[in-house]
């Protein structure tokens, strides 16, 4: 009606000064003066067709945006889920089993977690994801591309700092009980809120405060354990000091990598299409699993691995399905992220991948025994909350972008309907 209104008064208003003119100039042309008429009414018919052409794809717009998920749809959201979720668990408990039963290889229990990147090369061949862009992304502003250059060195930098952070995942593992580990874990949503803080600009509300103190105290309150030798890990209070360093090590440089990642793509790549995020993944993986690689020969620890499959409790076969499972499950795990990412968002996948972690705990009660005291649960709870703020305040953030972004798009379609009929 705005942009209606407008076209009216701009119509109007030449008319007026036609007529004007036309009274005060006697020797105006008759025959001059209808082809003036004639083609103002021209112009009015098509600001009417434009206007008409305007309304007919907003509403076809706004019918497509409503249009309610079909099946095939939540099946495959739910498919993802059950991966993510699966691999994240299993992955995590058959951890465990390794060091519980003989094995002693830090490093090699990094490699397993990054090896089975190559899975996700199908992604490449699937033609409807080319041009496609994920849910969170942001106007991808055109400028020239960044040098093949500066692609290496983000993908080598921050496929460094992912493989010293699997390693010292594979530490705290190593010396803590699965529940304790898998809890220590969900402060890594506090170092993310930390990091973007300073990286990303954003803004402490009130929700993130909230989420910062739950899951800071969430972890505080592990170290007041009074006996972690009871439960199925075995080691001393000194190995368990380490491990729990090492995990919160491991959570805040997840953190970082996550805040890095951000910036890397609004600021160098400046776009987050389904070939930059796929590139992101795949290359940072192989840096990643190549440092893995360095670090099991460098360490010498590779010597020690045919020694440590002979003394295997369960025996060499259960030794390396062991192994071969949990690189497995951490494929089915990037699987069901990299779907969610796709099909959803980067902020759900994310949610739903914090909001397994305590299904870790249960499950490590049931297979290895893990006490499960009351400060465990305290723990817990705190987790769970300080996610679901985290969590709650992320989506008012993108739904408040989506917003923003659907007005400025309905400002500059009817600006350019307006400087179309102008010109006219």
């Amino acid at each position: 009606m705005y942009m209606i209104h407008l076209l009216c008064t701009h119509i109007l208003s030449r008319h007026l000064y036609l007529s004007e003119t036309s009274l005060n100039s006697f020797n105006f042309d008759m025959k001059e003066a209808q082809e003036l008429h004639l083609h103002i009414m021209t112009a009015q018919l098509e600001a009417k067709e434009a206007n008409s052409t305007t309304e007919h794809m907003n509403v076809t717009s706004q019918s497509t945006i409503t249009q309610p998920r079909n099946y095939g749809w939540w099946l495959r959201i739910s498919m993802y889920t059950l991966f993510l979720l699966s691999g994240q668990s299993i992955s995590v408990l058959l951890g465990r089993l390794y060091y519980d039963k003989g094995g002693k290889s830090k490093w090699l229990g990094t490699v397993v977690q990054l090896i089975g990147f190559p899975v996700l090369l199908p992604y490449y061949f699937i033609p409807s994801l080319k041009n496609l862009k994920t849910n969170s992304t942001t106007n991808t502003i055109h400028s020239k591309p960044p040098s093949t250059l500066v692609h290496v060195s983000v993908y080598v930098s921050l496929g460094l700092l992912l493989v010293a952070d699997c390693f010292l995942y594979s530490t705290g593992l190593m010396y803590l009980p699965v529940s304790t580990y898998s809890l220590i874990c969900a402060s890594q949503l506090a170092f993310n809120a930390f990091f973007s803080f300073f990286l990303n600009s954003q803004k402490f509300t009130p929700l993130i405060v909230n989420s910062l103190v739950l899951l800071t105290i969430s972890s505080i309150l592990l170290v007041f354990e009074t006996d972690p030798s009871s439960d199925s890990s075995k080691v001393s209070k000194g190995k368990y000091v380490i491990g729990f360093i090492c995990t919160i090590g491991a959570s805040a440089g997840y953190g970082l990598v996550l805040s890095l990642t951000q910036v890397v793509f609004k600021k160098v790549f400046k776009k987050e299409t389904f070939t930059a995020i796929m590139d992101m993944i795949i290359y940072q993986s192989l840096v990643a699993t190549l440092g893995a690689l360095v670090g099991l020969f460098a360490s010498g620890e590779w010597k020690g691995l045919k020694t440590e499959m002979e003394e295997f409790e369960l025996g060499k076969v259960s030794y390396i399905m062991t192994l071969v499972w949990i690189a497995l499950m951490w494929d089915v795990f990037a699987v069901g992220c990299v779907g969610l990412i796709f099909e959803v968002s980067s902020l759900f996948s994310n949610a739903i991948s914090v909001l397994g972690l305590p299904i870790v705990p249960v499950l490590a009660a049931i297979f290895f025994h893990d006490k499960i005291g009351g400060i465990k649960v305290i723990s817990m709870v705190l987790a769970i909350w300080g996610f679901v703020s985290y969590v709650y305040q992320q989506y008012l953030d993108d739904l408040k972008s989506k917003q923003h972004e659907d007005r400025n798009a309905n400002e500059a379609s009817n600006a350019s309907s307006l400087q179309e009929v102008n010109g006219s």
